[in-house]
């Protein structure tokens, strides 16, 4: 009996002195023990976010865009009165909204405008929809020839022609 309460001793301390040591081997915070404190996401982690996050937005707000997460900078748009008989023409990435009035689709030999709102190329001499967000893709002729007087909302590089 003896011999087997000194051999349960014998190995709990054995596994107490092992646990111990593995202990002592791992360096809190280290990639053998990941683990951090709620200290350190208050003191660090959390003011490097937030420092970010104001990088970013005051990127964006001065029109910088360095930052390729920021994406895009708010788009501004032109409201630009046609005539019957005038025709927009879009330069590259010119995006148009007709508020007003109709219109024909002007494209060219690379293709139409890219009516983004339903998903559709629009070839020329198709009509062109209010309220559609239309895409010019490429600087090569593409635009709207207004059929009556009207109003289109533009955004980017554009020029009216009779």
């Amino acid at each position: 009996m003896k011999k087997s309460i000194s051999k349960k001793i014998i190995a709990s301390a054995l596994c107490a002195v092992l646990f111990g040591m593995s202990a002592l081997a791992a360096n809190p915070g280290s990639s053998d023990d990941p683990l951090i404190t709620l200290s350190y996401v208050n003191d660090v982690l959390i003011p490097q976010m937030k420092s970010y996050v104001d990088s970013s937005v005051d990127s964006i707000v001065a029109g910088g865009n360095s930052d390729p997460v920021a994406g895009a900078s708010s788009a501004s748009y032109n409201i630009v009165n046609v005539s019957k008989g005038q025709t927009v023409i879009g330069g590259k990435s010119c995006q148009m909204i007709m508020r007003m009035g109709k219109g024909t689709i002007v494209a060219s030999a690379k293709g139409g405008i890219a009516d983004v709102t339903v998903g559709t190329d629009l070839a020329n001499g198709t009509a062109a929809p209010s309220n559609h967000l239309l895409i010019v893709p490429l600087d090569d002729g593409r635009g709207i020839k207004m059929e009556t007087d009207g109003i289109l909302m533009v955004s980017g590089s554009y020029s009216v022609n009779q």
